[in-house]
């Protein structure tokens, strides 16, 4: 499960996750918008529909979802830093925020995984360390926005897990 936390005075939220994928694995299911929209989301909360991606600095990406109850939302930003498969920096203007921009980073850090074997510990294979760092809540009035932003990212986060690790999907979580 994520660990989430809110800091500097409900301006940033952090989350950090370890997934049993190696980081161009964990790269590719957060920038893919084929990909993106099998796993960002579940039917009973809301679910990413479409995702458009320019993935380079200074491109363009949005995503379009709906909630649980039928609304339809959308998520703009433009990409702020890239460096594959370790580093994502994007501007991050969701519908249900209004008009504040915040940016999101995402790093991802390979973490050996070790498996037991008859002769001790043996090195199985790379996972990632997820961390993500989303910040720009204090220009936004409402206090609930970071923390309903934090109630999010450990979603995400566990969307992503499940999608990489068990290959859930939307369609398929409960």
């Amino acid at each position: 499960m994520a660990t989430v936390a809110i800091v500097n005075d409900q301006d940033v939220v952090t989350a950090e996750i370890f997934i049993a994928a190696p980081p161009a694995r964990v790269f590719e299911a957060i920038t893919d918008p084929t990909q993106m929209s099998r796993w960002w989301g579940q039917n009973d909360v809301y679910r990413i529909k479409e995702t458009q991606s320019d993935l380079r600095v200074g491109g363009k990406w949005s995503s379009v979802g709906e909630s649980a109850d039928g609304q339809s939302f959308r998520i703009d930003g433009e990409y702020l830093e890239l460096d594959p498969p370790r580093l994502l920096v994007q501007t991050w203007l969701a519908s249900w925020t209004g008009p504040i921009r915040t940016v999101v980073r995402w790093e991802l850090e390979p973490q050996s995984i070790h498996g037991l074997h008859p002769s001790g510990p043996q090195r199985a294979g790379t996972g990632t360390l997820v961390r993500i760092r989303h910040e720009g809540f204090a220009a936004n009035p409402a206090a609930a926005a970071a923390a309903g932003h934090a109630e999010g990212w450990k979603r995400v986060l566990g969307w992503l897990t499940g999608y990489l690790e068990k290959g859930e999907t939307i369609d398929s979580r409960h």
